[in-house]
């Protein structure tokens, strides 16, 4: 039986929901984690930077711009996760500017992740799974990196019917 791990960044506070800034107490990736992790079983794991990002919205977005922009590797909380005990990894993060947050290239490359399945999630409000199904396959050379699901942020609380579609098709 293959033993699967669910690993997402998520941010609170505030977020853009259909065209508008709405603050959230729990994140959109972090819901649709949980709902992965009731379909799929498995261990649940948070990706936390050392350094929060801003709760304002704007700085937020201008502080995950300079990090694409320079290419960054913020610093994670430490996890010492055993990657070898893990066949499928489901992998959530919001899309910043077309791609996932630094943060989750920081925990990337912090293992191998050979013979490992990716399974990529991430929430966004119009601009689907953008650059990052491609960078994490860059990064993490010798994984399978299966079909990304873009879940759109303001729907993630109901999006149930949809990611169990999703869990269907990867799982084959």
């Amino acid at each position: 039986m293959s033993k699967n791990l669910i690993v997402y960044f998520s941010h609170t506070g505030e977020n853009y929901v259909n065209g508008a800034i709405k603050n959230l107490v729990k994140g959109n990736t972090e819901i649709v984690a949980e709902i992965i992790q009731q379909e799929v079983g498995g261990d649940l794991f948070e990706i936390i930077p050392l350094h929060e990002y801003n709760y304002d919205y704007y700085k937020c977005i201008e502080e995950a711009k300079r990090e694409l922009n320079k290419n960054a590797r913020p610093a994670i909380k430490e996890c010492n996760l055993n990657i070898a005990e893990y066949d499928t990894v489901y992998l959530g993060y919001p899309n910043w500017w077309g791609t996932c947050p630094m943060c989750v290239f920081t925990f990337l490359e912090q293992y191998d992740f050979t013979g490992k399945k990716i399974a990529p999630f991430c929430t966004n409000e119009g601009s689907g799974m953008g650059s990052s199904e491609g960078d994490i396959k860059r990064l993490c050379n010798g994984a399978t990196v299966l079909k990304g699901l873009p879940v759109h942020g303001a729907e993630a609380s109901r999006s149930g019917k949809k990611i169990s579609s999703w869990l269907s098709e990867v799982s084959k």
